[in-house]
């Protein structure tokens, strides 16, 4: 029995919608990463982009538990001396409303040019409206 391998011309993609309200950070990163892989999909190949395109809304509506709002950072470095910025969670909230959704998601997919493809296939929008009704997505349901 021959092992099937799937390739990039027989791989279909999909469209999910994922509605982020009242969903854990981390639990709404790793669903939809696995999703944004393949690894939902019974011919996933891990050197094959087998995943699907994916639509996060209402991102800021997004639930972080404990203190994370005050205590979690994000850090970016300018490279230049001193160049070190700092936001908390709360912070990065009011002034990119999607970017923790995005760097959630980012941090659980590969870092390689396979994972540039796959997260390219991620839209986050931070309301409910978004621009992909032709694609016709599919609702993802994600345990909260």
């Amino acid at each position: 029995m021959k092992t099937y391998m799937a390739n990039n011309e027989t791989v279909k993609h999909d469209w999910y919608v994922v509605d982020a309200t009242g969903l854990t950070l981390g639990r709404l990163a790793t669903a939809v990463a696995n999703v944004l892989r393949g690894k939902h999909k019974p011919i996933y190949t891990p050197h094959v982009n087998c995943g699907d395109n994916v639509i996060v809304i209402n991102a800021t509506k997004v639930v972080l538990t404990g203190n994370k709002w005050k205590d979690k950072l994000y850090r970016s470095h300018s490279e230049y001396n001193g160049g070190l910025r700092t936001l908390t969670a709360e912070e990065l909230m009011t002034k990119y409303p999607t970017r923790m959704v995005e760097y959630a998601i980012k941090g659980m997919l590969p870092h390689t040019k396979l994972g540039d493809v796959q997260r390219k296939q991620l839209y986050v929008y931070a309301d409910a409206n978004h621009p992909h009704q032709a694609q016709k997505p599919q609702e993802l349901k994600v345990k909260a």
